[in-house]
């Protein structure tokens, strides 16, 4: 199994009604995800567009989001921003720097913390237009340009993150040091040529 050693930026949680969260020094983790944050649940309601029809209760695979140092600073150079562009603004719980293409990780990747806390990659975190009109209102690019509430999501495309569900319990601190190891089909998983 192949491996990559990061280190955790900045950690957040919170509900607030602009989609952002606060930054801690840690959060704790629990089976339902995040204490304090807004995705913490088993199970979440459908918006339109999900992958069943609006309004279903299905299983939470958005305990958490994380993103990464690298691709914030792609968004930001491809909105032109004059300011940072932060992990708190676009509500992640985790910021992450040292892994190259966060967003392309494979469903089943572990994040593996000091705590023992374990968190595993569903999938991709697409950019939504909710978050762009937020972007929009609060950030003024370099040029003098107004952004449109569609700047955000044409300049995150593949590079907004990726959600997950909490497998072990526990603290995740800023500053920690995280073993991410990447999926990759078993063996036994795998047929060999007749």
């Amino acid at each position: 199994m192949k491996k990559i050693i990061a280190h955790v930026v900045s950690v957040h949680s919170g509900s607030n009604d602009d989609l952002s969260k606060e930054e801690h020094p840690s959060i704790q983790i629990e089976l339902d995800g995040v204490v304090g944050d807004r995705h913490r649940s088993f199970e979440r309601t459908t918006w339109e567009g999900d992958k069943q029809p609006e309004g279903t209760t299905r299983r939470n695979e958005r305990q958490w989001s994380a993103v990464s140092v690298e691709e914030l600073s792609l968004i930001e150079e491809a909105m032109d921003l004059s300011e940072p562009l932060t992990a708190a603004q676009l509500g992640a719980n985790l910021c992450l720097e040292g892994v190259d293409q966060l967003s392309r990780l494979p469903k089943g990747t572990l994040f593996k913390f000091p705590s023992g806390a374990e968190l595993m990659v569903e999938e991709y975190n697409p950019p939504c237009h909710d978050m762009g009109k937020k972007l929009a209102s609060i950030h003024t690019s370099r040029s003098g340009e107004e952004l449109s509430s569609t700047a955000f999501s044409k300049a995150a495309k593949l590079s907004r993150g990726v959600v997950g569900m909490v497998e072990v319990a526990g603290t995740v601190n800023a500053g920690d040091e995280v073993v991410v190891e990447l999926y990759e089909t078993p063996a036994w998983l795998v047929r060999s040529p007749d």
